[in-house]
Parts: structure tokens; C-alpha cells; sequence
């Protein structure tokens, strides 16, 4: 479960990314906190908006951000990120503590980061593979998502805590200290032994070379529209919890922290389940966007705040293991000259269709109460297990018979995603010697 932690780059990369997830997680759940109680009254609407503004630019910068991981050195831009990222979190909590932040501020703070992270995701996704090798980044990556699910759960829970006794400022500046801890690690690398991956050659058209190389690949193309699925309308958690704590069981602060941090525990579970299995396979992201999907209902329709905990870990569960399988399946099965191209792609799908989603659900939970902004993440994960359904009947020839009072079930002989890109590279490496 834990293999990749024998290397000592990704040991030290490790230990610098659970302390700025954090510290990340903190700035998260005091943002929403302040624009929902602070700057607004009981907005969900607002919130929308500043993940919208704060996930939008994955989208908007999508051909340029693949294309620079491609071509750059992934260790440089990442440091580059990270530093601006810092910088940001300082100059949100300095206005917060000074008491001149205003809503207008937080929307252009959360689109400026979202501009710095839309070339921070890819390069960040890409970098691993450099630290492990593909042996292991399978379970790197299921690492990497059970690190980000701790501080999940550890950094909601000390925001929560923080924002009642001293106020959100105090976060905002905590956490610009911890992108410090991913700046050391990056210094600390042995660049030696980073396993470099092959770089994009400059050539016509190769901004566009990640669409092309998706398109001709359904099974790739499959995760993506049930990623875009999720992400836009089910992975709104900040919006789902926090107006369930206000609105729903009247909980503050401290309250929407633990809440956030019991679905944590979920998906810290999750993660280390994906980190458990030798490689990801397709058929656990069928299966779990479908238990996200009917989590989601079951959270809906909790009476009380703490039977709503008890479905949250089922959500985060599903939720964390559809995303760790998604990612690994996308980064195994693309060839390494374009996978920074293609996880830019993935990242974009993902984390862009938040401007839809999250202003829709914020609507949502506004006109008609949380519970129905619940009720949409749900209707989203069981439309995801549908398009995954139609694709294995479509392009696995999957049939189900009814025979002597029995249902079996029939499919053509099934390709895993990593062994097609590990031939498809093999016979361009062959061209290439042969050219």
C-alpha cells in the first residue's frame, strides 16, 4: 500500500504535500465560511461564484497549461506556482485581519489562484511519474489523493477551530506558510535520480495534439464525460456542507469543520484502497460513480446532523475512489510525451465545469433548501454509471440474457487503457528509430 514511500523523492515530496493540503483545505473552508456568514447572509449562490471564479481558468487556459508541462521542466514551474499561491494567501489574510476584505476581493483573489493553479494541476499530476516511475504511479497517485483526503480531514477541522476562536485571517496567513513546505521539498529533490520524462518537440499543431490523441481514444474519452459529470454538479462539497450545517441543523463554524472532516475519513479510506491494488481498473469507476450517486440521495435524506456525517463517509468513500482510479486508468494509459496535454484535459474537465455546476447548485440549494442541491450530486453519479453502461455496450458488446429463470451476462474480450498506450508508444518509438 505504501511502496512508493521507499524512494526518497517521493518521500520528501510527500512530506512537503500533506503540510500545504492542509493548509490549503484551511484557506478553503474559511473562505467559504467568511462569504457565506461574513460577506453575505447565508449565500450559496456566492459561494458558487467564488469556486467558479477559483476552478473557471482550468478551462479557459486549457490548451496553453498541458502544453507548457509538456515542454518545461515540471520541478520549475511547480516552485514558480507554488511561491505565487503563497503570496496570494498572505495578502487574503492581511486584508481579512485588517478587516478591509470585501466580496468583490475574495472573487478576484479566487480567480487569480485559479489562474495560478490551472498551471500548477497538470504539472503537479505529470510530476509524479518523475518521482516514482511507472511501476508505481498507480499507487503514487492513490497516495497522493489519501494525502490530499487527510489534510481534508485534519484541515477543515483546525479551520473550523481557528475561525471561531481568532478569525479567518490567522488561517488565510497560516496557510500562505505552508506552501514553504513544498518549496523545501522541491529544493530537496535529488534531481539526479528524478526519472525525466520525454519533452513535447515544437512542431504545427501541437496545442491541439492532447484533443486529438483523447478523440481517438473512447475509453479515455468514457472517464472524461463521467468526470465532467461529477465534477460539475456532484463534487460541490463546500457548497453541500456548509449550507447543510447553516441552514439545515443550524450548526456553526466548528460544526460545518467536523463535518467536513467526518467525509474525510471516507475518503482517506478510499484512497488507500486504490493505493491497495496493483493497478486502477475501469469497472471500480463504473462502480463507484454509481455509489457516489445513491450516497448523495442517502445524505439528502438524513434527518439529523450526525446520521448526515454517517453518509458523508459513504460519499467520500465512492467519491475518492472514482477520482484515484479516474486519474491513475488517464495517466497509465496515455503515452508519456502527451500526458501532460491529456491530464491538462482531465484537470480541466474536472475541476472547469465548476463555473456550470457550482453556481447551479448554489441556485439550487437557495430556491428549494440543501437537500435538493444534494439530490442534483446524486442524480449526477447515477448519470455517470449510465454513460459508462452505454460505453460497454457500445464498445465492449455488453448484453445481459435471461435463460432458465437466469440473468447472465455476455461482453467482447475487454483491453485494459494501460496496455494500449504501452503499445501505442511502443510502435512510435519504433517508427521513430526506424525515421
Amino acid at each position: 500500500m505504501f511502496r512508493s514511500l521507499s524512494g526518497f523523492n517521493y518521500r520528501v515530496w510527500a512530506a512537503g504535500a500533506i503540510v500545504s493540503n492542509v493548509g490549503t483545505w484551511m484557506q478553503r473552508t474559511a473562505q467559504d465560511w467568511i462569504v457565506l456568514t461574513q460577506l453575505t447572509h447565508n449565500n450559496a449562490l456566492a459561494v458558487g461564484i467564488v469556486m467558479a471564479l477559483q476552478f473557471g481558468p482550468q478551462l479557459l487556459l486549457l490548451p496553453l497549461t498541458g502544453l507548457v508541462a509538456d515542454r518545461f521542466s515540471q520541478r520549475k514551474i511547480l516552485m514558480t506556482t507554488q511561491a505565487i499561491m503563497g503570496i496570494l494567501g498572505l495578502a487574503l489574510g492581511i486584508l481579512t485581519i485588517t478587516g478591509a476584505v470585501q466580496l468583490w476581493e475574495v472573487y478576484v483573489f479566487a480567480l487569480l489562484l485559479g489562474c495560478t493553479a490551472a498551471f500548477d494541476a497538470p504539472a503537479r499530476q505529470t510530476f509524479v511519474s518523475q518521482l516514482v516511475g511507472k511501476n508505481n504511479l498507480s499507487n503514487a497517485v492513490a497516495l497522493n489523493s489519501a494525502s490530499f483526503s487527510a489534510a481534508r480531514m485534519i484541515g477543515p477541522a483546525i479551520a473550523g477551530l481557528l475561525v471561531a476562536v481568532v478569525g479567518a485571517g490567522w488561517v488565510f496567513l497560516i496557510n500562505a506558510l505552508t506552501f514553504g513546505a513544498v518549496l523545501a521539498s522541491l529544493k530537496l529533490l535529488r534531481v539526479r535520480e528524478l526519472q525525466q520524462s520525454p519533452r513535447a518537440a515544437r512542431k504545427r499543431g501541437d496545442l491541439g495534439e492532447g484533443f486529438r490523441y483523447v478523440w481517438k481514444r473512447p475509453d479515455i474519452m468514457v472517464i472524461l464525460i463521467m468526470i465532467f459529470l461529477i465534477g460539475t454538479f456532484g463534487m460541490n462539497f463546500p457548497i453541500f456542507i456548509s449550507t447543510m450545517a447553516r441552514v439545515q441543523f443550524h450548526m456553526g463554524a466548528a460544526e460545518f469543520g467536523v463535518l467536513s472532516s467526518i467525509m474525510a475519513i471516507g475518503s482517506v479510506a478510499g484512497a488507500l484502497l486504490s493505493a491497495n491494488r496493483d493497478r486502477p481498473r475501469m469497472r471500480f469507476i463504473f462502480i463507484a460513480a454509481g455509489i457516489f450517486g445513491l450516497g448523495c440521495i442517502l445524505a439528502a435524506v438524513m434527518p439529523t446532523f450526525w446520521t448526515f456525517g454517517v453518509a458523508l463517509i459513504v460519499v467520500g468513500i465512492a467519491s475518492q475512489t472514482f477520482m484515484t482510479t479516474a486519474n491513475g486508468t488517464v495517466q497509465l494509459g496515455t503515452a508519456p510525451a502527451v500526458r501532460g496535454r491529456v491530464m491538462a484535459i482531465y484537470m480541466a474537465i474536472f475541476m472547469g465545469g465548476t463555473p456550470i455546476g457550482a453556481p447551479f447548485v448554489g441556485w439550487v440549494a437557495n430556491q428549494f433548501g440543501p437537500r435538493w442541491g444534494l439530490g442534483v450530486a446524486g442524480a449526477s453519479g447515477v448519470l455517470a454509471l449510465l454513460v459508462g453502461a452505454f460505453w460497454l455496450i457500445k464498445y465492449r458488446g455488453l448484453r445481459l440474457h435471461f435463460d432458465a429463470r437466469r440473468f447472465s451476462i455476455s461482453h467482447n474480450g475487454y483491453r485494459d487503457p494501460v496496455e494500449v498506450a504501452r503499445e501505442s508508444f511502443a510502435n512510435d518509438q519504433v517508427a521513430a528509430d526506424k525515421s
